[in-house]
Order: C-alpha cells, then sequence, then structure tokens
C-alpha cells in the first residue's frame, strides 16, 4: 500500500469517475485503474462499485477513504512541519474564495503579492460557503475567504476586513431620487435583482431586510452572477446590492446609480479560515497581512453606525 495509491482512491471517490480522476492525478487512467485494482487486492475487498454511475464507494470503500483521507493529510502535515521550521513560504498554497469576494478582492490584491513573494504558489478556486467548508474538511483546500457566518466554529478564523453593502439603482426606479435606502423601501421592491440561494451574500440582505420569502417581491434568481444584475440595472430594471470593494471599480457613470444605505449600514465580515489544525501559520500571515494591506484602511474595523449582518 502507498501513499500514491491513496490518492488514487480519493480522486476516484471525489470524481466518481476513472477517467477524470486520472486526469486530476496527471496519470493515464490504465494506470491509476491498475493502481487501485492492486490495492484492492492487497487487501482483500472491492472499494468502489464500477457498475453505477457516477461511481460510488462500496460500504468498506467509504471507511477506506475516510481513513486515506486522514492518512494523507498526516503525510502533509510532516511536509508541512518542516516548511514552518523553516519559515519557507515555497509550496502550493489552495485558497477557495466566494465569488462575490473574488473579482474585486483578487485584482486588488495578488498581483502584487506574487511580485512581491515570487515563491508563492497560490491556487484560487472560486466556491460557494458549503463548498469551502467541505473542501477544507476533505482537504481540498487550506484555506478559504469567505464572509462571517453561523456554523464555522471547528475553523480557526482570522477577520480581514468589513465591508458595506451598497444599493444599485436603476435611473428609472423610485429609489434613485432618494439619497439613501430603507430597508422598508428595500422589502417593496418590485423589481429586486439577488443571487440564487446558497449565496451568504444573498441570503443576509433578505435577512437584514426582513424579506419573509421570496414572494414578497419580484425576485429574480439565477441569472449567473452580480454582475449580470448590475448589467441589468444599468439598462433601466430595478436594484441591486455590490460589495464596497465592487464599487470602487466603477466608472463615474456606474457611480451615480449607487445608493449608500441608511443607519444602520449593512456590513458582512470578511473572514480567511483553515482548519484548527492547519501548521503553515508563517504562509498564512503573509497572506493576511498583503490583503489587508491592499483594501482601504478604514475598512479593517467595524465602524459606528455599521451592522454585522
Amino acid at each position: 500500500m502507498t501513499l500514491q495509491q491513496l490518492e488514487y482512491i480519493l480522486a476516484v471517490a471525489r470524481h466518481g469517475h476513472f477517467g477524470r480522476a486520472a486526469d486530476a492525478c496527471n496519470v493515464t487512467q490504465p494506470t491509476l485503474s491498475a493502481m487501485i485494482a492492486k490495492l484492492e487486492e492487497e487487501i482483500g475487498a472491492k472499494l468502489f462499485d464500477r457498475n453505477r454511475q457516477p461511481i460510488c464507494p462500496t460500504p468498506v470503500g467509504e471507511k477506506v477513504v475516510r481513513q486515506a483521507r486522514e492518512v494523507l493529510s498526516q503525510a502533509d502535515n510532516i511536509k508541512d512541519i518542516v516548511q514552518e521550521e523553516k519559515q519557507s513560504l515555497a509550496g502550493i498554497f489552495r485558497i477557495g474564495i466566494l465569488p462575490t469576494i473574488a473579482p474585486y478582492l483578487l485584482p486588488r490584491c495578488f498581483p502584487q503579492m506574487m511580485k512581491r513573494y515570487p515563491t508563492l504558489d497560490i491556487r484560487l478556486r472560486e466556491m460557494k460557503t458549503h463548498q469551502i467548508k467541505q473542501a477544507l474538511t476533505q482537504g481540498d483546500i487550506d484555506a478559504g475567504i469567505l464572509a462571517t457566518i453561523d456554523g464555522l466554529e471547528d475553523y480557526e478564523q482570522t477577520t480581514l476586513f468589513y465591508e458595506k453593502y451598497i444599493g444599485y439603482v436603476a435611473r428609472t426606479d423610485a429609489l434613485f431620487q432618494k439619497e439613501v435606502i430603507r430597508t422598508a423601501d428595500v422589502a417593496q421592491s418590485r423589481e429586486l435583482w439577488l443571487l440564487d440561494e446558497g449565496h451568504c451574500f444573498r441570503d443576509q440582505m433578505v435577512r437584514f431586510c426582513q424579506m419573509k420569502s421570496s414572494q414578497s417581491s419580484q425576485l429574480a434568481y439565477n441569472l449567473g452572477s452580480m454582475e449580470t444584475f448590475m448589467r441589468m440595472v444599468e439598462s433601466g430594471m430595478g436594484i441591486t446590492f455590490i460589495p464596497e470593494l465592487a464599487e470602487m471599480q466603477l466608472s463615474q457613470p456606474q457611480k451615480e446609480l449607487t445608493r449608500p444605505f441608511a443607519i444602520p449600514v449593512p456590513t458582512r465580515q470578511l473572514i480567511l479560515i483553515t482548519r484548527r489544525d492547519f501548521i503553515r501559520r508563517t504562509l498564512l500571515d503573509v497572506i493576511v497581512k498583503e490583503i489587508q494591506a491592499c483594501v482601504p484602511k478604514e475598512m479593517l474595523k467595524l465602524k459606528a453606525g455599521q451592522a454585522l449582518v
């Protein structure tokens, strides 16, 4: 039994397909299949039901997959201990990041970070909150950048900054004539563009504005992204919400469509999370420092008049 074989069975369990698992492991499918078959012969048990699509672990295979994940995590820890002892920044560091954060934070921060620390090898993946939590648990990523929510008690959390929500209002909408947006105005809106359920950006605003259900207004779902909603507003339809960093990327005509919220201003706390057994603190501290350096200083603290959502 080898660590490589354990990596192969984890890949098949993750992808549900031998071909895709082989691609992820950068080997041919015959090689991967042969190595897994050899392991099955060695332990005397079939690990996967090959008659099902997608391919699923057998009952005993599920237990082996869980143990393999733990073994590989411990093996990686050995390497991390050595790298941390050297205070090294070398090696791959995988980060999951919310799609409502990535387009506005990454261009501000990561190009400069890569130039300043050329040994860093950061791999970024856009993921929803539940996907980040699952990927951390499975060891698929090393850290996640997301907005704080309930249910993160099992993870180590580091605050990055605080970001206000801002209204983005079409010129034809009644709210365009107002200087600030109040929650009652939002709850009564008939053309409100929101992300689909499962995005914490959307869920937090629904709670803050006390919208009881999707039937409380003509909510639009599954249009793809926040950028899509912004284009809808710019074309003259309804309102949506954008994060503070997004406003900083707008042209002057676009900024004319923004409206601040009345006090208390809805604000999200952006954090970086890792597993509690994460070892490479030196690397983590560099990333946190660089992110905080690339946002305005006033966003590093929660100010009076702001309310966490």
